[in-house]
């Protein structure tokens, strides 16, 4: 969310600003400190890694990727290279993202970047050079006479400045605006020093290099560069399958399905399909008994080797604890100190079903953790992904609010007797459409109420209210009133609390923004943009009601 400025009209509330990246380059700095770093990064779990590197910028950490063993880099670089235009849509291979890998390396010596290179699969680094480098052989590029003796002047690429002879081959980059000196630099490295991945990821951009195959109008075959986009992504998404991760496809037609729920049946639906078959799947799949895939460990020579390692790696945890990396999920206001716990209903369920059914428990746990990784992948979260903490935190906070508002009449059904039965993707689709249609549709009808029926002498700001209406209007009956979120900016001009509180309700995935309290009780207290908490009980409802009860004499010019 933008962080909005203080309105001479608004007075009630400051946005508080959030935090420089002083901190990030201390936490960085902290962690390269630590002692016998070498033993304690390999041995760190890559989703934690990449925590780090996000947390103290790409730019410093080539260091730790330089000592990142090659499984934690393809685990990394799954979760870093990969991008798209919206939270919850596919995502495709950012190459520029790729560039910014080899400028981090480069700054520990070429000769470690090329090093470091090498522990990737050739075919993603193939992929990440040839989005900025076309490749020939340079018999094909040079000049040369044909037997009829004419001179012809060889392959040349239109317009090109940047280029290079490199080990039999040239070397042209497709754009002026890349690292054309920290590529070449590595290329030298891996030339020199690493002949064999050098020539099979040449060759593979010589391959990508190619006009492609004669237009005929008689197949839709993909192009070479996009089969091998297809690949990579293939590659990527089947590793991530086996780990555990879903599809974004898959996600958002799960929690699509899950917002039209029928609560009013005689009866629980039953385990949603997409859900069945990803566990279906996983089970098939699953990792060989005794496997322990979180924590990258390399072979230790001794005891003392094994010691040492032991301190380092306890060492670096104390610094990613200090720095709440390794803490519950950020700035979430689920239980208040002093208050009863917000979570008590799926507390209580869970903790039933342990004490009836360990194995059931077992199942509960997955089911949570499809969840969240649902929510990661086919939602967002006031316009920007999940992070791994916020995604397990509302789901749990979901199923809660689902626990509460399970329809009585489903208790006395057969399937719904025993209470250690019942599922939590059920218990989640039934919190998510309470969610969708007591707190997001809720909201965004009360505010096309209020825009039909407020108006402000400022002819301006009525022309952008008029135009927040009809969109707000056009996405409700799209079923997607989230998407209006651009044009509520205008709301901020009349009530800055209000407008970052509607936000939160009118969202994808609704919270209750830090800002709602203090738009309903109008006090005169800093409020951080980034503070929110998951909607899991009624109560926290009834809040939103009265918020929106008071909206028309909130934002009454």
């Amino acid at each position: 969310m933008p962080t909005p400025t203080r309105d001479s009209r608004s007075p009630r509330a400051n946005i508080v600003a959030p935090s420089s990246t002083k901190e990030a380059r201390a936490l960085i700095q902290r962690v390269l400190d630590t002692p016998q770093l070498a033993l304690a990064v390999p041995r760190l779990a890559p989703e934690l890694l990449h925590q780090v590197i996000l947390r103290g910028g790409l730019e410093a950490s080539g260091e730790l990727l330089a000592m990142a063993t090659p499984a934690q880099l393809e685990r990394v670089a799954d979760l870093d290279l990969w991008r798209s235009a919206q939270p919850g849509l596919d995502e495709q291979f950012d190459a520029r993202r790729f560039e910014a890998w080899l400028e981090a390396l480069l700054e520990c010596g070429a000769d470690v970047a090329a090093r470091t290179v090498t522990r990737f699969d050739a075919s993603l680094v193939t992929a990440g050079l040839a989005h900025h480098l076309r490749v020939f052989d340079v018999a094909a590029s040079s000049p040369y006479v044909t037997t009829d003796g004419e001179q012809m002047p060889g392959m040349r690429a239109p317009g090109a400045t940047l280029t290079i002879g490199l080990a039999g081959y040239q070397i042209v980059a497709r754009r002026t605006d890349i690292s054309w000196d920290a590529i070449v630099d590595v290329l030298r490295a891996l030339a020199q020093d690493h002949g064999d991945y050098f020539h099979r990821v040449m060759r593979g951009c010589r391959t990508l290099s190619q006009a492609g195959r004669e237009v005929d109008g008689l197949d839709h075959l993909l192009t070479d560069a996009g089969q091998a986009a297809y690949d990579l992504a293939s590659a990527r998404e089947q590793r991530r399958e086996d780990r555990g991760f879903l599809a974004p496809p898959e996600a958002r037609a799960f929690l699509e399905a899950s917002r039209h729920v029928r609560l009013d049946g005689e009866s629980a639906p039953a385990f949603d399909p997409l859900a069945h078959a990803y566990f279906r799947l996983a089970r098939a799949t699953a990792a060989p008994a005794g496997r322990d895939d979180t924590v990258l460990a390399a072979g230790l020579d001794d005891a003392a080797e094994a010691d040492a390692a032991a301190t380092a790696v306890a060492a670096l945890t104390g610094v990613l604890a200090e720095s709440g990396l390794i803490a519950g999920p950020p700035r979430a206001l689920l239980d208040t100190p002093g208050e009863t716990p917000r979570l008590r209903q799926i507390h209580a369920h869970l903790q039933n079903v342990l004490d009836h059914d360990p194995g059931a428990h077992s199942r509960r746990m997955e089911e949570l953790g499809y969840l969240a990784n649902a929510l990661m992948a086919g939602c967002s979260i006031q316009s920007r992904s999940f992070t791994a903490p916020e995604a397990w935190a509302a789901a749990t906070a979901v199923c809660n609010l689902g626990l509460e508002n399970w329809p009585h009449r489903w208790h006395s059904h057969a399937a719904a007797v025993n209470p250690v039965d019942r599922n939590l993707v059920t218990v989640f689709q039934v919190g998510w459409t309470v969610l969708h249609d007591e707190v997001c549709l809720l909201a965004s009808g009360d505010l096309i109420d209020v825009l039909k029926s407020n108006r402000v002498p400022d002819r301006e700001t009525q022309a952008g209210l008029n135009a927040l209406r009809r969109e707000l209007t056009r996405q409700v009956r799209a079923g997607t009133p989230w998407k209006a979120r651009e044009a509520m900016d205008v709301i901020a001009t009349l009530d800055t609390p209000a407008w970052a509180a509607l936000l939160g309700l009118i969202d994808e995935c609704p919270v209750i923004h830090a800002a709602l309290g203090a738009s309903v009780a109008a006090s005169p207290r800093g409020i951080d943009p980034g503070a929110f908490e998951f909607v899991s009980e009624n109560v926290q409802i009834a809040s939103v009601r009265a918020f929106l009860h008071s909206l028309p004499a909130t934002l009454r010019p």
